[in-house]
């Protein structure tokens, strides 16, 4: 991974470096530190828009490679690793989300709402948002209500990174109260970031935070107000991200420490050093540090992505996590879907043990 665009985040970077203790191993707590392990998926069969044949194989390996790998695994409640595919608006297909929702009614994970779209309004988005989450929800039975006021709610992931219209030249959105749009339509929280190296990285990382659309301004949610035990939430939407920082013991060129963004695929397999890095961001509600949230992102409809999601290196790296992770006494390992991970964290702000 090039660093290109280190100057959005790198000083941030560097503060939480030298607020916090450096340690070579998994951070350690006072009492039992709980480990919340999301694994989503930018799940796109049309990728590269290949033939019908190719997107239907690329689907039905999930839906018979993934339980296979899966069950030799189970985290401290003896739960399945489990996968959330954000599946794009717009590539729906119903027989594929037919095949989706079964494996995840087995238990292997969700579906959630991934787009990509470009000079598009406000309106737009907020009618294709509306239309698809019934769609999931009606047909499929996928998604779920609030309680609150029955509303269809989702979690979200914007294509090519550009959420709030955050790219430098302006492609792959243009709507720039997108974070507000999200929240009036039932997004309960956003799992786009971390996107370094792109210029739509945040300055603020390593965080679960609240921000406010300012709609003159693009990428307003490159700061916000953390998530806290018993304050009250704030902003248009939960931003839900993943680690970044720099990786020292896998260089480029032998030199320069190579960017960690929380990525696996073909070129970023998962490894040790990875996981004790995830872990070491401390990712946690602000008041909460024995909860740290480990969020991890793929490309899983990718073939090349194949061999280590659904291979030896994803198995070796679930085995990592509960034996590093699920010690039985300092650490305690859950898998989670994105939906269960927001649900967790409101416990938390909300003062729940």
């Amino acid at each position: 991974m090039v660093m290109k665009n280190v100057h959005i985040w790198l000083p941030t970077y560097l503060w939480q470096i030298l607020s916090r203790p450096v340690k070579k191993a998994i951070v350690g707590c006072s009492q039992p530190v709980h480990i919340y392990f999301c694994f989503v998926d930018h799940f796109e069969p049309k990728w590269k828009k290949p033939s019908k044949e190719i997107e239907r194989q690329r689907v039905d390996i999930w839906c018979e490679k993934y339980p296979t790998l899966a069950r030799k695994h189970k985290d401290s409640e003896g739960k399945y690793p489990q996968h959330t595919f954000f599946y794009p608006e717009e590539e729906y297909e119903e027989e594929y989300l037919d095949k989706l929702a079964k494996l995840c009614r087995m238990g292997y994970g969700d579906v959630e709402i991934h787009l990509h779209h470009e000079n598009d309004t406000a309106e737009n988005l907020k009618s294709k948002l509306i239309h698809f989450k019934k769609v999931l929800y009606e047909r499929h039975g996928l998604l779920r209500k609030n309680p609150e006021d029955s509303e269809i709610i989702f979690g979200f992931i914007h294509g090519m990174w550009a959420l709030d219209n955050s790219r430098g030249d302006g492609k792959w959105c243009g709507v720039n109260n997108e974070l507000k749009v999200l929240g009036e339509c039932g997004c309960y929280a956003d799992f786009t970031l971390p996107s370094a190296p792109s210029d739509t990285q945040t300055k603020k990382i390593n965080s679960i935070y609240y921000a406010t659309n300012n709609t003159n301004k693009r990428k307003s949610h490159n700061t916000g107000i953390d998530v806290e035990v018993g304050k009250r939430s704030s902003g248009d939407l939960m931003i839900m991200q993943g680690p970044l920082a720099l990786n020292w013991k896998w260089k480029k060129y032998g030199i320069f420490p190579r960017i960690e963004n929380g990525d696996i695929s073909h070129h970023n397999p998962p490894t040790k050093d990875r996981v004790n890095l995830w872990v070491r961001q401390n990712i946690c509600v602000k008041g909460a540090p024995d909860k740290i949230f480990i969020k991890v992102h793929t490309h899983g409809a990718q073939e090349s992505n194949f061999p280590v999601l659904l291979g030896k290196p994803m198995d070796e790296m679930f085995s990592y996590l509960e034996t590093e992770c699920n010690d039985g006494g300092k650490y305690v390992l859950h898998y989670v879907t994105a939906w269960e991970m927001f649900k967790i964290i409101k416990e938390i702000e909300n003062g729940k043990k």
